[in-house]
């Protein structure tokens, strides 16, 4: 007679969750990667096995979609969430950010179009180098703030937070739809190599080291299109809802 393994006799449920374990640590790990050092692994990880608890209870088999990628969504979104929460990035460079995206949003008033990096460099009145430092800097601070675009059924939060700076409050009077055009639109617009970046990144899941392999760039370059992609969709958007609120 064979008797059952303890796996074998937990519920649906717990089964998901304890062999999707791993899947946690490896999505822990990679975005550890990306933020500074005082964010600890074993506290994403943690935060994690929550969501993915979550998704376990919500799974429905019958939809056809596999288990790994309906708890892969649930498990960064709940780990995303709980980094925009922990406030840990300093004044400064939330105010980088801002000083960067309200540079932005002024050049293109003036010039009609997207300004190019080194009219950026310009207005911000810095050198190349320094350029190049600060968009590395906001690289941290906007990881809390992506997540890929979700489907139609799913509850949580899309790219749309792209535009959505957590310090101004609820901004978002515009319907999801109409945001989630304005985004699209925004995108069209940005340079052909930031577009390639944010594709390859968020929609492809690919390293920087292999985004740079793929462009022939280093690993900082991709870093740096990748804020700057980021920093022209979140004042792009930005200035489509002050114009809803003005109205």
């Amino acid at each position: 007679m064979r008797m059952s393994t303890p796996e074998q006799n937990l519920p649906e449920r717990d089964k998901l969750v304890v062999a999707h374990i791993g899947l946690v640590k490896a999505l822990a790990q990679r975005l550890a990667r990306r933020l500074p050092s005082q964010v600890e692994v074993a506290d994403l990880v943690s935060i994690g096995v929550l969501g993915l608890v979550e998704a376990a209870g919500r799974y429905q088999p019958a939809t056809g979609v596999p288990f790994d990628a309906f708890a892969r969504r649930r498990v960064q979104g709940a780990m995303l969430d709980a980094l925009r929460d922990l406030d840990w990035a300093p004044r400064s460079l939330r105010k980088l950010r801002r000083h960067v995206d309200g540079t932005l949003a002024q050049l293109r008033s003036q010039l009609g179009r997207e300004p190019s990096e080194a009219e950026l460099a310009q207005a911000l009145e810095m050198s190349d180098a320094q350029f190049a430092s600060a968009m590395e800097q906001l690289r941290s601070l906007d990881v809390a703030m992506i997540r890929p675009l979700d489907d139609a059924s799913s509850d949580r939060r899309s790219l749309l937070e792209v535009c959505i700076d957590p310090d101004v409050g609820p901004e978002v009077h515009l319907e999801r739809r109409e945001l989630r055009g304005l985004l699209a639109s925004a995108i069209r617009t940005l340079p052909e190599r930031e577009r390639q970046v944010l594709a390859l990144y968020y929609e492809e899941e690919m390293t920087m080291a292999e985004i740079g392999e793929v462009l022939g760039v280093c690993e900082s370059r991709v870093s740096q299109l990748r804020s700057l992609a980021i920093s022209r969709l979140r004042s792009t958007l930005k200035a489509h809802v002050s114009l809803a609120k003005a109205s």
